[in-house]
């Protein structure tokens, strides 16, 4: 596996790599890292060698498709793992390094599976730093687009984690056949869900757990309060989570909102958890997008198993499962009189709100589980070698 990370950090490699263990296989991941340790080591099973890289090389990744210095770091490293070892696949996580892994296919003769956890171009066009002007010239979104379809044609087999992203690729002239929905689901067996705490019973908590930026669209949920608390003084707003968009919330939170909306920080995942099982609902207000409309996020599953009504925007997989399982609401991204409307729907009707919990809690059991999703990728791997 060739991963744009240090490892351990990211739960979705984690959960495959640990898979794919227990189906029967060895797993080395190449991780890049800009600070220890860079020693090798076996993590739960896996094999993990990290190579250093300093920090302009490491800025280089955006200008990958016009420089090669990005790409030549990689080649390098898989060059070092690969040579003189008896490997059967390259396991590419996310677009960028797609290139490099479909030189080691040829050259060494492996199975090559491209694992897109997003919509790159759509990423790309979304980030500001692509906006600026040393941005525009490193990074072209046309490029990446093309990249995007030679690449997956290269591939023997494609992970996506949404269903939409399967229909966007095979719309790109992708075979269906060879595209595997993998999704962001959570694991239930033994995981720590933390335990609720007491709290009035007069409150009625929104909250949202997760990263803090402007795509997040919290700035709606802040726009909303307003209209909110004319119709329930008691209701609070709790975010959980870090990012660059925390001060922009936090300062227009001051005044009027100070006494409702609570900001919490980045927490470990039993805080996190802990914090969830307070929630009367659980949010996820993103902009609806290209990129939003290609992914899933696994906190909407989590709230799902610990049976809280979800209120999502109208991300297509976001809501489309929501209105699937009858788990919660969807709102009109952008409207902050929408969301407020469908809230008060919510925390107004105790049966509903346990109805959609529980219908929520099911359908994790049932289906929206990692345990469903990884049988997925042992069968694509045993197809495939």
């Amino acid at each position: 596996m060739l991963l744009e990370k240090h490892f351990p950090e990211d739960e979705r490699v984690e959960k495959e790599a640990i898979s794919l263990i227990e189906s029967g296989y060895e797993v080395h991941i190449a991780s890049m890292c800009v600070a220890p340790p860079v020693e090798f080591e076996i993590y739960k099973g896996i094999h993990v060698h990290r190579k250093y890289i300093g920090p302009w090389l490491k800025k280089t990744s955006v200008g990958a498709l016009k420089a090669p210095f990005y790409f030549n770091y990689w080649r390098q490293f898989v060059r070092e793992i690969l040579e003189g070892n008896g490997f059967d696949a390259i396991h590419v996580h996310d677009l960028p390094l797609a290139q490099v892994g479909y030189e080691a296919k040829k050259k060494y003769n492996v199975k090559y599976i491209l694992d897109l956890h997003e919509h790159w171009p759509a990423l790309l066009d979304a980030s500001p730093h692509t906006h600026t002007f040393l941005g525009r010239l490193l990074s072209s979104n046309r490029q990446w687009e093309e990249y995007e379809v030679k690449m997956s044609r290269l591939a023997d087999r494609i992970i996506v984690v949404v269903e939409e992203a399967t229909e966007r690729l095979s719309g790109l002239g992708i075979p269906a056949e060879k595209i595997t929905c993998v999704s962001n689901t959570v694991t239930i067996e033994g995981a720590d869900w933390g335990e609720p705490s007491g709290r009035s019973d007069e409150e009625k908590i929104m909250g949202y757990a997760g990263g803090v930026q402007h795509l997040r669209g919290l700035q709606y949920v802040v726009g909303a309060m307003p209209i909110l608390l004319r119709e329930n003084p008691n209701i609070k707003l709790w975010i959980v989570g870090d990012g660059h968009h925390l001060p922009v919330l936090k300062e227009r939170c001051k005044g009027e909102l100070e006494d409702s909306v609570r900001f919490f920080g980045h927490l470990s995942f039993h805080e996190m958890m802990n914090k969830i099982n307070h929630f009367d609902i659980g949010l996820i207000p993103h902009l609806k997008s290209p990129l939003t409309d290609n992914t899933i996020p696994n906190k909407l599953f989590q709230y799902m198993y610990l049976e809280k009504p979800v209120l999502t925007s109208n991300c297509d997989p976001l809501q489309r499962i929501v209105e699937e399982t009858q788990s919660g609401l969807a709102y009109p991204y952008d409207s902050p009189e929408a969301l407020a409307e469908q809230a008060l729907a919510i925390l107004s009707d105790e049966e509903k709100a346990r109805e959609f919990g529980a219908n929520g809690r099911k359908a994790v059991e049932t289906k929206y589980n990692w345990k469903q999703d990884s049988a997925r990728l042992a069968a694509m791997y045993r197809q495939l070698l």
